[in-house]
């Protein structure tokens, strides 16, 4: 199995398959390279959904551990930048050097290209979701 990045939390609340934890950003979150794709990096607190069949197992206030693979974070920022830069660049290079528009035509164009990209993205988001697996431990 692949290495966690992990978190310390507490739980805020269970429902029929999941819990909820509430997770403070460590000091360890300001060298690590992931921090960014998991949104630790620019949040203190952050509650964080874990579905789990154990569900029921976890109450209120009990202190867990929260853990994601390492390779999650590089799948993140592949979609989220990569991919988005891809597209701006594909489409402004095909807009100027293959149809010679004008480069402000050609900016806007890529523009929405991106625009319509992150929508792609987030009509997907569910598809997505179902990749990102959290684990729960208890402290």
């Amino acid at each position: 199995m692949a290495k966690l990045v992990e978190h310390s939390g507490v739980v805020v609340r269970t429902a029929a398959d999941r819990v909820y934890v509430r997770i403070a950003a460590a000091g360890a979150c300001g060298t690590c390279r992931a921090r960014e794709a998991c949104g630790m990096g620019e949040a203190r607190e952050k509650i964080v959904e874990v579905q789990t069949p154990d569900a029921a197992r976890y109450a209120a206030g009990d202190e867990v551990a929260v853990g994601v693979r390492r390779g999650i974070g590089a799948r993140a920022v592949m979609l989220a930048y990569v991919g988005a830069l891809a597209v701006l660049a594909l489409l402004l290079v095909l807009t100027l050097r293959v149809l010679g528009w004008s480069e402000g035509l050609g900016a806007l164009v890529s523009l929405f290209g991106v625009g319509l990209y992150y929508f792609a993205l987030w009509l997907f988001r569910h598809r997505i979701e179902h990749t990102i697996h959290f684990t729960i431990t208890r402290r």
